[in-house]
């Protein structure tokens, strides 16, 4: 009976070094991954606005082939226009 017991008691904290050890592995493993994540995040971003500084760039580029080419002052978008509209 007694060996028994000590044979529970053993298997027992076994069993609860093995939970703890994969609490750490876990929590390092979310740390690992959020700090990727926010590396990711700081990418996406400079990605974005070097795309719309390009995105502009290319549009200042039609603005000004358009008037070279047709001699006109360039088209404004819809939106533009709603907005002299209520001006």
């Amino acid at each position: 009976m007694q060996q028994r017991r000590e044979t529970g008691r053993v298997g027992l904290m076994s069993n609860f070094k093995s939970i703890v050890d994969r609490i750490r592995t876990l929590e390092n493993e979310r740390k690992n991954l959020l700090l990727e994540i926010e590396e990711l995040k700081k990418m996406a971003d400079s990605k974005s606005k070097a795309l719309e500084s390009e995105v502009g760039m290319l549009r200042e580029e039609v603005k000004s082939l358009r008037v070279l080419l047709g001699g006109e002052e360039p088209e404004v978008d819809a939106g533009q226009k709603k907005k002299q509209v209520r001006k």
